[in-house]
């Protein structure tokens, strides 16, 4: 080997220093990457337990009793009328006004017929049995989706 062995030395010390210090480069590099995907795999974590606890509530709340007792339903006055009316509406599917009515339960549309159908439509109203989403124009209840309590 030819050379000064202090210079050969010389030269792979300052080799092993250069490649020391790459060495921790990279290690601070994938210290922060550790770092930011702990971070990332906490946050996932606390994500999914809020799910699970949002899905232990939902379960918890349809196996209990309603908060509130449920209003009873209306109840319809007495007379066939009112059944004719609620069995028009039953098949409708807009808005009817007295006269429509009139029309579908087959009565002569005679003024006094059409004032005595809008006023037990107004009455079924009062009740809560049907709306008036305008006036004159009513509807039947919405039928609410199976589990939801208002």
């Amino acid at each position: 080997m030819s050379g000064d062995p202090q210079q050969t030395l010389g030269a792979l010390l300052a080799r092993l220093e250069v490649r020391e210090r790459q060495i921790a480069v990279e290690a601070e590099a994938a210290h922060e990457q550790i770092v930011q995907l702990t971070a990332l795999l906490d946050g996932l974590a606390q994500a999914a337990e809020h799910i699970a606890i949002t899905r232990k509530t939902l379960l918890e709340l349809t196996d209990e009793a309603p908060l509130a007792p449920a209003e009873p339903a209306a109840a319809l006055p007495d007379g066939p009328a009112y059944q004719q009316i609620m069995a028009v509406f039953a098949e409708a599917d807009a808005p009817l006004r007295a006269r429509n009515v009139c029309e579908a339960m087959d009565l002569n549309l005679a003024p006094n017929n059409i004032n005595n159908v809008r006023i037990k439509l107004k009455r079924l109203t009062r009740r809560g049995i049907l709306a008036e989403t305008e006036p004159g124009q009513f509807t039947g209840p919405r039928p609410q989706s199976p589990g939801i309590q208002p």
